[in-house]
């Protein structure tokens, strides 16, 4: 017997996020992203952990449409610079979302600093029959000097993951997939509602 489809929302406004997931996906899942389910809006992220804004995105989005939903946050943590930009990530130069500025800002901050390592994470909070999961994916690599690169997007042009040495701006998608924060916590999130 074929296994019943599992449906579910995805809260998120970028095309990137949505290409990368669905590339993850088995046949078994069927992602609506909000665009397609007629939600036009700008979910705030006012929280200072990743946590607490993703949850902030699903809850949002489930109480919307009452289906099951996730959402994801994702931020890039630099050591050396005590962790940020964080939960900042996408407005570390200002609320544009101009990332050619955060990274402009970011290589600003770390010159003459030595420790480069960083890492990407990802939480994704799904809310399945009214209860909400979290998942963690962590992506350990370093911050190079000059922008490589012109695929991916936010800091994919500086970051080069461990075992790697292209950045993640020179990589396919599939190539990327296999350091991936965002591909991690998916595949927990895959492997949890695949047992159920």
């Amino acid at each position: 017997m074929e296994s019943e489809k599992i449906a579910l929302v995805f809260a998120t406004n970028n095309q990137n996020k949505v290409t990368e997931i669905r590339l993850v996906l088995t046949d078994r899942f069927e992602i609506t992203t909000l665009k397609e389910a007629g939600i036009d809006i700008d979910i705030p992220e006012p929280h200072d952990t990743l946590e607490a804004n993703a949850t902030e995105k699903s809850t949002t989005i489930h109480q919307l449409t009452q289906k099951n939903c996730f959402s994801e946050d994702t931020g890039l943590e630099v050591f050396s610079l005590g962790g940020a930009p964080g939960v900042k990530s996408a407005r570390y130069a200002g609320d544009g979302r101009n990332f050619q500025d955060n990274i402009n800002l970011l290589l600003e901050n770390l010159t003459g600093i030595e420790n480069r390592n960083a890492q990407f994470r990802t939480v994704i909070s799904l809310i399945w029959q009214n209860k909400e999961y979290l998942f963690e994916g962590i992506c350990e690599g370093v911050i190079v000097q000059l922008q490589k690169g012109f695929d991916g997007f936010g800091y994919d042009p500086i970051f080069v993951p461990n075992g790697a040495t292209k950045t993640f701006a020179e990589m396919t998608m599939i190539e990327k997939n296999t350091y991936s924060h965002r591909k991690k916590a998916m595949k927990k999130l895959i492997d949890f509602l695949s047992a159920i």
